[in-house]
């Protein structure tokens, strides 16, 4: 999408455009009472202004929708689509790193009671599978900033896939 039609969409298409990114309603609402924006790094500034701090409540509704590192999301969403592009990196050929990631994210839901959240774009199987183990040594206090730090990028990164020049 160009800047000019992000700035010129009616809110319900706008609403639908950013929803992928991260389906939390304060965040999509902010971002489009700003416009008009002039240039995408005043749009994406916003955006991650928008998402600082989210809350307790915001990351555990988007959480949800997030599948677990290692699986492919489900179904026809943009959001599914965006998930799947994102994790194309883990080959599912690989079974003992897929094992690896497997029993990790046991062992991190079990801890956490919730999937773990990496933003995986630009990075390796191996560099999750690391980060998700040094991860495990997190207690709850030290782990609820991460994850809300990866979210951001994560919804950041999305808005930047949406957007054009």
């Amino acid at each position: 999408m160009l800047l000019q039609q992000f700035n010129d969409s009616d809110t319900a298409q706008l609403h639908a455009a950013l929803r992928p990114c991260i389906d939390i309603q304060r965040w999509i609402d902010e971002i489009t009472a700003a416009r008009p924006y002039n240039t995408l790094s005043q749009l994406f500034s916003c955006a991650w202004a928008a998402a600082t701090p989210f809350t307790t409540t915001e990351i555990a509704a988007a959480m949800a929708h997030h599948p677990r590192i290692g699986e492919r999301a489900e179904g026809n969403s943009a959001e599914a689509a965006l998930s799947r592009k994102e994790q194309s990196g883990v080959d599912q050929g690989n079974t003992a790193l897929t094992k690896a990631l497997a029993d990790a994210n046991r062992a991190y839901e079990e801890k956490f009671g919730q999937v773990f959240l990496i933003r995986a774009a630009g990075r390796t199987p191996e560099d999750i599978l690391a980060a998700l183990e040094r991860r495990l040594a997190n207690t709850s206090e030290q782990e609820a900033p991460i994850v809300a730090q990866q979210l951001r990028e994560i919804a950041v990164l999305r808005l930047k896939g949406v957007m054009s020049e």
